[in-house]
């Protein structure tokens, strides 16, 4: 019997098929692992993200901003006497979380803080004047009606924890870099 093109004991035809085969789940194996790499770099608004400044002149007693770096908000609000009077004289109330004021802040009138309720993410109100800040004066989630009090520790409701103060510092009396 004769070998023909299409005989199946062609041993030429079969390692092509099988090189063929090989080199197909390769390629597919390789795109795979590009594509499970790249889900797990940052995208590029949270990698270039990482600090932001922020201007202080102009924001009003008793207001604040919120500014946003990538996917965060930050509080940036400046206290009136009265709420610095409050946050202090509240160190030594009953707290889930005690912490005194002066750790909060690296300078009394400044308050910032991380806008992301330790409950469940939430971006709690009373930055900005005008918006509802709680019992206490200071911030409300109004996801779960946590509430915070004027140096964004926890005082009521189901967040386990005070407000985050993210890492910032003084650039100059104008001006404050976060991050």
């Amino acid at each position: 019997m004769a070998d023909t093109p299409n005989d199946v004991a062609n041993p030429d035809r079969r390692n092509f098929i099988v090189l063929s085969t090989m080199a197909m789940a390769g390629i597919g194996a390789a795109s795979a692992g590009v594509a499970l790499v790249r889900t797990m770099t940052p995208t590029r608004d949270v990698a270039g993200a990482g600090q932001i400044e922020v201007v202080l002149d102009g924001i009003a007693e008793g207001s604040g901003i919120v500014a946003t770096a990538g996917r965060k908000k930050y509080s940036v609000r400046r206290r009136t006497a009265a709420e610095i009077e409050s946050a202090v004289a509240d160190d030594n109330a009953p707290m889930r979380k005690p912490q005194p004021d002066a750790e909060r802040v690296l300078r009394p009138e400044w308050l910032v803080l991380r806008l992301q309720c330790p409950h469940l993410g939430c971006p709690p109100q009373g930055t900005v004047a005008g918006e509802k800040r709680g019992e206490f004066g200071g911030f409300f989630c109004p996801c779960h009606n946590s509430q915070f009090d004027t140096s964004g520790r926890i005082r009521k409701g189901p967040s386990p924890d005070n407000l985050p103060v993210p890492k910032y510092e003084f650039v100059s009396d104008e001006m404050i870099k976060i991050g």
